[in-house]
């Protein structure tokens, strides 16, 4: 349990989708948490499990599923090196200067944090965000999974960075 944090429920998961309104367009939604700011409650992540659908086989052509889940609202689908970033993953088939459907490649962060660490994140503001975008598809693509984590009451000094933190790196 990180200092400055009392738990105040068990254990839960929370799954959620982001799906394409058109084929290879970036789509962002956003999941409320129902965090109490009065009371100062943020929650703490300890798993993300990100499971972007399959690209399109093309022949020649390479496509891409990517998807990230952040404690901010993005533009695009970002990686581990974006501050807010909790879990990106992606599915890849490289197919350009081959004449069938090429071969499929995934990619994602770690699923469980390493036996070392309490949490993976803690988000204190009321939402978090999936982001998904497909390239060369030929269909629209999606993003679902779940994130596991419990509710918490941070202090008030704890609390305050925890929001300033979480809001001026937007």
């Amino acid at each position: 349990m990180p200092t400055g944090l009392k738990q105040t429920s068990s254990i839960v998961a929370i799954g959620f989708e982001s799906l394409e309104t058109a084929p290879n367009t970036f789509n962002e939604r956003s999941v409320d948490l129902n965090l109490s700011p009065l009371d100062r409650e943020v929650f703490v992540v300890l798993a993300i499990n990100l499971d972007p659908y399959s690209p399109d086989a093309v022949a020649g052509t390479d496509t891409a599923v990517s998807s990230s889940l952040t404690t901010t609202s993005q533009t695009a689908v970002v990686e581990l090196d974006n501050s807010n970033c909790l879990a990106h993953g992606s599915r890849v088939i490289r197919a350009a200067g081959f004449v069938d459907g090429g071969v499929g490649f995934a990619s994602v962060g770690s699923e469980a944090p390493p036996a070392t660490l309490d949490y993976i994140g803690i988000i204190a503001t009321n939402d978090f965000f999936i982001q998904v975008k497909g390239q060369g598809n030929l269909a629209a693509k999606a993003v679902n999974g779940k994130m596991y984590g419990y509710r918490a009451q941070a202090t008030a000094d704890i609390y305050a960075a925890l929001v300033q933190s979480e809001v001026l790196s937007a």
